[in-house]
C-alpha cells in the first residue's frame, strides 16, 4: 500500500492505487467496491472538515486529492492508518450507513 504525496512545482496532490489494500476485504464484505471513488467517499464522510478543503479527482483504480501541502500531509497520515486497518474501515462504514451516507462506488 502506497499513499504518495506529489509536488508539481508547488501544486500538491495525494494518490493511492485502489485494490490490493489490506482494508479491501472489509470493504467488499460490507457490500462495496474498494475503488478510488469509495475511498473518496470515506474521506468525505470520516473527515468532512478536511475534505472541504480538498479537490478530488479519483477514478475507479485510484484515489486522488489535491490541495495545500499541510492538508494533504494530514490526509496521508490518516489514509495510511485507515487503509491498513480493516477494523477501522468496518467501523467507518457502519457509522456512514447509520448516518444514511451513500458511497459512490
Amino acid at each position: 500500500m502506497t499513499v504518495t504525496l506529489h509536488d508539481f512545482d508547488g501544486e500538491y496532490s495525494l494518490t493511492c492505487a485502489a485494490g490490493g489494500l489490506p482494508a479491501d476485504a472489509a470493504v467488499v464484505a460490507a457490500g462495496h467496491e474498494p475503488s478510488g471513488y469509495f475511498w473518496e467517499g470515506l474521506v468525505q464522510f470520516g473527515w468532512p472538515e478536511l475534505a472541504e478543503r480538498l479537490d478530488f479527482d479519483s477514478e475507479s483504480g485510484m484515489f486522488c486529492a489535491r490541495g495545500k501541502l499541510s492538508d494533504l500531509t494530514e490526509l496521508k497520515a490518516t489514509l495510511e492508518f485507515v487503509l491498513s486497518s480493516p477494523r477501522e474501515v468496518r467501523q467507518l462504514i457502519a457509522r456512514a450507513e447509520t448516518a444514511g451516507f451513500e458511497f459512490d462506488d
